[in-house]
């Protein structure tokens, strides 16, 4: 998200990136207002269930992305596509591309975070102090990708993106099987077992990919 709007906002102009990205976090303030009333209502065991679920389809797939990614590339830093670039604006007005372009990329990469800021918040039953954690990360990026513009695009994201689908799955597995009622041995404590398990999960599978990608063992 921060490499998209800093992106557009270098070749576009700074005006109509900000008001884009701005109109995109207002819609996620409005999901994560809606949505968190919503969950709000569901009773805790439902809950954990429903949100175990969803968290898995989010994990699983940053799961699988990042371990092809990690195979595939390593570590390789975020790359601004030609898409987003586009030439410098000098009319008059709003620029739309630019705007279109920002509010997409808040939207769209910011979807995901805005659900799991709701669902943790819910199954805790305190979504403003998740509001506020997610509030406070988007400021820390923002003011980080302002300040080491140049750096922003060398972020390992092929790593970032594994980690975090493991992290999503390990949670979303957790809450997931206590929604259906069944008692973790060590109670919380599964959670590092857990995290323990995915971790190496992907540590053999990147490897397996890799030896894949260098044609070291037949694909199909």
């Amino acid at each position: 998200m921060a490499t998209i709007v800093l992106g557009v906002g270098a070749t576009r102009g700074w005006r109509s990136t900000l008001v884009g990205a701005g109109a995109g976090f207002l819609v996620l303030a409005v999901v994560v207002a809606v949505f968190g009333l919503a969950l709000n209502a569901i009773p805790i065991s439902a809950l954990r269930l429903v949100v175990g679920a969803l968290l898995l389809v989010f994990g699983l797939q940053w799961f699988r992305k990042g371990v092809r990614r990690v195979a595939a590339r390593g570590l390789a830093g975020i790359q601004v596509t030609r898409e987003d670039e586009a030439v410098e604006w000098t009319g008059e007005g709003l620029d739309w591309t630019a705007f279109v372009l920002a509010f997409k990329g808040v939207v769209l990469e910011g979807l995901e975070v805005a659900f799991i800021v709701v669902s943790f918040g819910a199954s805790a039953n305190q979504l403003g102090v998740a509001a506020i954690g997610g509030v406070g990360a988007l400021v820390v990026i923002g003011v980080t990708g302002v300040a080491l513009q140049s750096l922003v695009t060398r972020i390992p994201r092929s790593l970032l993106q594994l980690v975090v689908g493991i992290l999503l799955t390990t949670f979303g597995s957790f809450w997931a099987v206590e929604g259906l009622g069944v008692e973790w041995p060590a109670g919380d404590g599964a959670i590092l077992g857990l995290l323990a398990l995915y971790l190496l999960t992907a540590l053999v599978y990147t490897a397996v990919e890799r030896r894949r990608a260098f044609g070291f063992s037949p694909g199909r």
